[in-house]
């Protein structure tokens, strides 16, 4: 999901403890951009794709999905739960799952759109980094071809996470979060103390360490520009409609066209 696979032990637990993701909101959000955009795209690509449910619910509608993530443990879980899918009949294509990092991935062809959401280029903590996965994802969209992608937003890094803590408890695991937010250098570090309840009752204590970078809408749609995208649009936490209070919005998404 992001550039050094900081998703290794947290992988068997990110649908657990992300239970509140509203992956069809965001299917229908990516849909209405499209509306948006005049685009009826076949093939499209779930850039760090993680455990694969937005994938799969693209799928569900009927477009032809690639995954790509550079966690294979993550990819592991999104196979299976493909399968899982699939044996039920609520699955259309064969997904292709692809184990890459986002900055530099190769694919088969083209695709017509590209997808990357739930904040994963903010996982990219450097802005060389940001613009080598613009032109990734350039180089294998089709002319005219349609990129949709958000970030945390300021408000959400100096407010929300900021050095505040939070406990999440779901389903036999519990989740200690300790951030970390340095304005100076706009990274946000995450200190994450897992424990998982085991078949005796026993628990296993995890930790993990994550990290955040802070981009804004300026830095990314001139880089957007450079790359040779255009016809950018700003939407705010997976809503194309008019927001009353947009500073204090949680996620910047971004569209835009390859030229």
């Amino acid at each position: 999901m992001n550039q050094d696979n900081q998703f290794g032990m947290l992988a068997k637990y990110y649908d657990v403890l992300n239970y509140n993701a509203n992956y069809k909101k965001v299917a229908d959000y990516i849909e209405e951009v499209f509306e948006i955009y005049k685009k009826k795209p076949q093939l499209v690509l779930d850039l760090a794709c993680g455990t694969g449910s937005l994938t799969v619910e693209l799928d569900k509608r009927g477009y032809d999905m690639t995954g790509l993530d550079l966690s294979p443990e993550m990819l592991s879980i999104a196979a299976a739960k493909a399968s899982k899918k699939k044996k039920n009949k609520d699955y259309k294509n064969n997904i292709l799952w692809i184990n890459q990092d986002m900055r530099f991935f190769e694919l088969y062809g083209t695709v017509d759109a590209v997808v990357c959401c739930f904040d994963s280029v903010n996982y990219l903590r450097d802005e060389k980094d940001v613009k080598k996965c613009f032109a990734a994802v350039h180089n294998y969209l089709n002319p005219g071809g349609l990129f949709i992608f958000d970030v945390n937003s300021r408000y959400k890094f100096e407010f929300i996470y900021g050095k505040n803590n939070f406990v999440l408890e779901k389903k036999n695991v519990f989740c200690s979060w300790q951030n970390n937010y340095n304005k100076r250098d706009k990274t946000c570090e995450f200190y994450m103390t897992l424990f998982a309840k085991k078949p005796d009752g026993n628990y296993t204590r995890y930790d993990e360490t994550q990290k955040e970078r802070y981009y804004g809408e300026g830095f990314l749609k001139e880089s957007l520009l450079e790359i040779g995208f255009g016809d950018i649009n700003i939407f705010w936490d997976f809503d194309c409609g008019e927001k009353n209070n947009i500073k204090k919005c949680g996620r910047v998404c971004f569209a835009a066209v390859k030229i």
